[in-house]
């Protein structure tokens, strides 16, 4: 019999939920993004952040914050709550929250994770909300595999 499926919905918490969560919680990791077009370069580094703990928390930036980030004048392609449920389809995601500013130190300030995980693009010392976590990691990217060039390639 094929295994049954698993609603996944709930992974989905605002601020306040996931804040609550994470105190029940050992070995938390944290890492955010966007997630516009889930790619394999987003699969990579979301799959190597929850081997770095217990739990995996992701936070997504608000549709608003996208569009302050500069992204282009079609971001996001897909809106809030369908990139935080597309993650929290994801095996290797346990929660998904949203924030709403440029970064999520404020998230963090509430979250407290063990770790932060960001890209190598970032130096330690460039990661908002460092200040928050037990530790920063920043793990190599996925060469090639950028929610931009996958955009690019559409449009050609």
């Amino acid at each position: 019999m094929p295994p049954r499926p698993t609603d996944t919905a709930g992974k989905v918490l605002s601020p306040a939920a996931a804040r609550t969560w994470r105190r029940k919680r050992r070995r938390v990791v944290f890492t955010n993004g966007v997630f516009d077009i889930l790619h394999a370069g987003h699969v990579s580094i979301l799959e190597r952040s929850r081997a770095l703990g217990d739990f995996l928390i992701v936070g997504v930036n608000s549709d608003a914050s996208v569009r302050r980030l500069g992204k282009g004048p079609e971001r996001p392609i897909n809106a809030l709550k369908d990139r935080m449920r597309v993650l929290a389809g994801l095996a290797c995601v346990d929660a998904v929250t949203s924030f709403g500013e440029d970064t999520p130190e404020r998230l963090l300030s509430g979250l407290k994770p063990d770790v932060l995980v960001k890209g190598a693009d970032y130096k330690a010392h460039e990661v908002a909300g460092r200040q928050h976590a037990g530790k920063v990691v920043l793990l190599s990217l996925v060469k090639g595999r950028s929610t931009t060039s996958v955009v690019k390639k559409l449009r050609r």
